[in-house]
């Protein structure tokens, strides 16, 4: 079975499948190589892409933090001259661009969710509960706490 019939990109996300399969990839592949250096049982790229595809089909449409619209137009469309010229002000329109973040899930592996990239850099390498944690933290800051 072929990989785009595999992996049919949601109506609802609005984005060529060409496009899709290619950003699914990427983002397997990178995440990957990272945990391949992570864990110590056997992890496949078509586990990975498997895993993220059905996070996408789960809540693809809305970071799964903070329940915000994602654009998925932006997929594929940062350029590294760009953000080098228009710096963090470049950077901030890509807030609601699909990213994948990590979960812990069954057995020590890994699960993952879709969320904005401003939320998953926020969000960095803190686990769900430490993260609420900060940001209880911050919100409690600014309501004079």
């Amino acid at each position: 079975m072929r990989e785009t019939s595999r992996y049919t990109v949601p109506k609802a996300l609005g984005v060529d499948q060409t496009i899709y399969i290619r950003w699914l990839r990427r983002k397997a592949k990178a995440h990957l190589d990272r945990d391949r250096k992570r864990v110590t049982h056997e992890i496949t790229g078509e586990e990975y892409r498997r895993l993220i595809h059905a996070a996408v089909c789960d809540h693809g449409t809305h970071d799964f933090y903070t329940g915000e619209a994602l654009n998925w137009s932006l997929i594929s469309t940062y350029d590294n001259k760009k953000s080098a010229e228009g710096r963090s002000r470049y950077k901030a329109s890509f807030a609601l661009l699909p990213t994948v973040d990590h979960i812990s899930g069954e057995n020590g592996r890994y699960d993952f969710v879709i969320c904005g990239w401003r939320t998953n850099d926020a969000k960095n390498d803190l686990a769900y509960e430490e993260f609420l944690d900060l940001c209880r933290r911050v919100v409690a800051k600014a309501d004079g706490g």
